[in-house]
């Protein structure tokens, strides 16, 4: 029985794109360099930056690719990425989805059902997002579409002291709506 070959792939695949062109990548004949203070060192060839970088125990990062000569500037890309990961998660933290909650009625409804759906818009809007109030229409009510306009407006000036209407009662179909957003509180001026 013949001996069974084995093959080996050696490739080397890079861990993550960083984005910039790092040191060695940087195969540009001539480029503009910048210290890591933000002085400009002039124009010189990649291998004379990459030599100095070296020195100086820093990386050779291209941050303008499209300009002629390229700029690459001389700091300690480690610590760059770090920085940077670090502010975008402090960006995603602060960051706050709206979510836009749907209250729907029909022009027939009683007024404790209204009241109701009048605390639920308002408990959503005092948590900060924006509401769709919806009238549908059934049948013969399509003949009277006035009511649910009625309807929304009086809904929206119950919401006044907390909310703002964005736009005037709209019909598209057998749905007429409005959108209902929080007033921008006082404090975060």
């Amino acid at each position: 029985m013949p001996a069974a070959r084995i093959l080996f792939c050696l490739e080397v695949l890079p861990i993550a794109t960083t984005g910039h062109q790092t040191n060695e990548e940087i195969r540009d004949k001539e480029v503009r360099l910048i210290s890591e203070t933000g002085e400009q060192l002039g124009i010189m060839s990649s291998q004379e930056a990459l030599r100095l970088a070296e020195e100086r125990n820093l990386d050779l990062v291209k941050i303008s690719p499209n300009a002629a000569p390229p700029v690459c500037k001389l700091m300690d890309y480690g610590k760059y990425r770090f920085e940077q990961t670090k502010r975008e998660k402090e960006a995603r933290k602060n960051q706050r989805v709206v979510e836009i909650k749907e209250i729907r009625m029909s022009p027939s409804i009683d007024v404790n059902d209204f009241n109701v759906k009048l605390r639920n818009a308002q408990k959503f809007l005092a948590e900060g997002n924006r509401c769709k109030i919806t009238v549908r229409f059934r049948g013969r009510e399509m003949a009277h579409t006035n009511i649910g306009q009625d309807l929304l407006v009086k809904f929206a000036e119950e919401c006044g002291e907390i909310a703002v209407m964005d736009k005037s009662p709209k019909l598209e179909g057998r749905h007429m709506s409005i959108f209902l957003s929080p007033k921008p509180s006082k404090d975060k001026k």
